[in-house]
């Protein structure tokens, strides 16, 4: 029994970046299975946009890991404190969402997440649901138990105070909310990005104030897009959404730089690197497109991860147009005299850019191709003889007529 214990416990802490107390983890964990009581084990999810993406999963495979174990984990959905606004790490008040957006985002969050987490050992819990029943006089009760010098301990905080800029008491109530849902869903353990360690200790001190046993708060560290440059982000584009086609995820994954791929199968895949470690080394593009292939299957099956390295190798190597390629029709309006038309025009028609500046931007940095030709300049008038093939960036296609 130690010994299932041991290789539990190791399994757990691998790929952490902080766990607070470790030797309280392991009490827990022993107290767990002596009286038959899951543990219950939270992850907060901001719904500031509408994917799940490869950093998402990083804390969601712990929780997984923690489900393999018969504990129970908690999938808070931050509805509530996203009208707030988390400022962890930031140099500004973060802007407030609506409603509408946030419904909107967390649409498909639930089909996401299980795709790693075991749906019949997950709460899903939304904390408008306790939040949004707080009185005025619960919110002081609650602002009571903290102090502003904690808060100013936070490193974000902190910073903006000795620099003189402003912080709205808005976002004191952030940490204070977050720590609130440990009490509401009676947390043991909290999994978070090592950006978050301030809020999860908060909750800690929350948790005590309500005469609760304080949750054990575990770190990862956070995963670097695939930039190479700034943790994943949906806000800055450099990220793999988990319920993104097969074809885009493949071709994502392809994209980051080497120094990317030792981490990318630590906290991705149950890949042991030892078994790639070598190839790492010897073939970086063979081991980045093992990787692919491993997280297309995971996500998609061992078929779409086939369809999707072909589709690649069709596209990219051998220079052939995909197999299948959306279809739009062209408003003929737009054509000049002798069937011509602006490549802006074309851009737009097409979709694949949002607006004029995108288009020009795109075309000035070699992006743009229009039956394979590449597009020099945004001045230019191209025939329009259909069906037109135009790709913008290394993955988007579309087909006019």
């Amino acid at each position: 029994m130690a010994k299932v214990k041991e290789s539990a416990v190791e399994r757990l802490l691998r790929g952490t970046d902080t766990v607070i107390p470790q030797e309280e983890l392991v009490a827990r964990l022993v107290r767990a299975e002596t009286e038959k009581r899951p543990l219950r084990v939270k992850l907060g999810i901001d719904p500031s946009a509408p994917h799940l993406t490869f950093g998402h999963s990083v804390p969601l495979r712990k929780m997984r890991q923690f489900q393999d174990l018969g504990h129970t984990g908690v999938l808070v959905v931050g509805d509530f404190t996203r009208r707030i606004g988390d400022p962890s790490g930031r140099s500004s008040t973060r802007a407030l969402m609506s409603q509408a957006d946030i419904e909107r985002n967390m649409a498909t969050y639930k089909d996401q997440a299980f795709k790693i987490l075991d749906p019949e050992k997950t709460e899903v819990r939304f904390n408008s649901e306790w939040l949004g029943a707080m009185t005025f006089a619960d919110v002081i009760h609650l602002t009571a138990k903290y102090t502003v010098a904690r808060m100013l301990e936070r490193d974000d905080f902190a910073k903006r105070y000795a620099e003189g800029r402003p912080i709205s008491v808005l976002e004191f109530l952030y940490p204070l909310a977050q720590a609130y849902d440990s009490v509401a869903i009676h947390a043991d353990v909290e999994l978070g990005g090592a950006d978050q360690l301030f809020n999860l200790l908060v909750g800690r001190d929350i948790q005590r104030e309500y005469c609760q046993e304080p949750q054990i708060v575990m770190t990862v560290p956070l995963l670097v897009g695939i930039d190479g440059e700034r943790a994943m982000s949906q806000t800055v584009g450099n990220y793999v959404g988990i319920g993104e086609p097969a074809g885009v995820m493949y071709g994502k994954i392809l994209s980051i730089p080497d120094p990317l791929i030792e981490p990318y199968y630590t906290f991705l895949t149950d890949v042991a690197l030892d078994d790639v470690s070598g190839e790492i080394v010897s073939s970086p593009r063979d081991a980045k497109r093992r990787l692919a292939r491993t997280l297309v299957s995971k996500y998609h099956g061992q078929d779409a991860a086939v369809a999707a390295e072909e589709e690649f190798d069709r596209i990219h190597i051998q220079h052939e147009r995909p197999i299948e390629v959306e279809r739009v029709t062209l408003d003929r309006s737009l054509l000049k005299g002798g069937g011509t038309i602006w490549i802006i025009d074309l851009l737009q028609a097409s979709g694949l850019v949002a607006s004029r500046s995108e288009a020009k931007r795109v075309i000035q940095q070699g992006g743009v191709r229009v039956n394979e030709e590449r597009i020099e300049s945004p001045d230019m008038d191209v025939p329009f003889a259909p069906p037109v093939l135009v790709q913008v960036g290394k993955r988007s296609f579309v087909e006019l007529v």
